[in-house]
């Protein structure tokens, strides 16, 4: 759905925008002008991908206009690759000036338009209603980034590696992000939580098969030889990458209420 034009102004030429959906689109004729380009040519805006850059309805004098646009993305990518000396300086407006008018209030606002919204109530609500939906975008973003929040914080750990670790440095990584809690205790919550084997025996605290089958563990074997020449079989349970994410998630993630419920 389109909105009412805006127009900014780059050294005497007058870009027409027009807000669909929330998003500005650049009339691409306007751009090209004050660029310096002879001539409109759509030829010019070949190399422009198709999903930034379109036809859309702009209100003129002379009634409603089907007109070539560029999305933000769009005038970003074709200033980049112009030979024309303003479309540094047609660049740095837009960015510096008009975009960030824009996401703040819904439009962009010279002196003149702060005139006009103040003596058009109706246009003054559909700025209202543009920056509410603004705002409830950006809540929805910042709530998908605090989604988000337990991989990120712990990206640096475990992007970059397949190594699995020891039950002891996860419980370290974790304090590292800020979790209470501490080797004994981490065992403790894995056995608790059917992670890790709770009957005492040769299988305390190794995987459980279902841990395994998902692949949160690895079991790694060392040989050894006494002195008195009997061989024995160290197992050590280490946390594969994959249980390194699902742990730290479990814990960051709001899924365990109390680190200190692991006691």
């Amino acid at each position: 759905m389109a909105d009412a034009i805006q127009v900014f102004d780059f050294k005497g030429n007058q870009t027409r925008v027009v807000m669909v959906d929330g998003e500005p689109w650049f009339c691409a004729r306007d751009v090209t002008e004050a660029l310096g380009y002879s001539r409109f040519d759509s030829n010019l805006l070949l190399n422009v991908p198709a999903e930034w850059k379109g036809t859309k309805q702009i209100r003129t004098p002379g009634g409603e206009q089907e007109m070539l646009c560029l999305s933000e993305q769009g005038l970003y990518f074709f200033l980049g690759r112009s030979d024309k000396p303003a479309a540094l300086p047609y660049q740095k407006t837009v960015a510096g000036l008009v975009m960030p008018s824009i996401r703040k209030h819904g439009a962009y606002m010279t002196p003149q338009k702060l005139e006009e919204v103040l003596l058009n109530p109706d246009l003054l609500i559909g700025l209202a209603q543009r920056l509410k939906d603004e705002q409830a975008k950006s809540a929805a973003l910042e709530a998908r980034v605090e989604a988000d929040r337990p991989k990120v914080l712990f990206a640096d750990s475990v992007a970059a590696s397949d190594t699995s670790i020891l039950i002891g440095n996860l419980a370290k990584l974790l304090r590292q992000n800020g979790v209470d809690i501490g080797q004994n205790r981490l065992f403790q919550w894995m056995r608790k939580n059917g992670y890790l084997i709770s009957v005492k025996g040769d299988r305390y605290n190794m995987p459980t098969q279902e841990s395994m089958d998902r692949g949160l563990f690895e079991i790694v074997e060392r040989t050894r030889i006494s002195p008195n020449g009997n061989v024995h079989i160290d197992r050590t349970t280490k946390v594969t990458g994959k249980g390194q994410v699902f742990f730290v998630d479990q814990f960051l993630g709001g899924k365990v209420a109390d680190s200190k419920d692991a006691a």
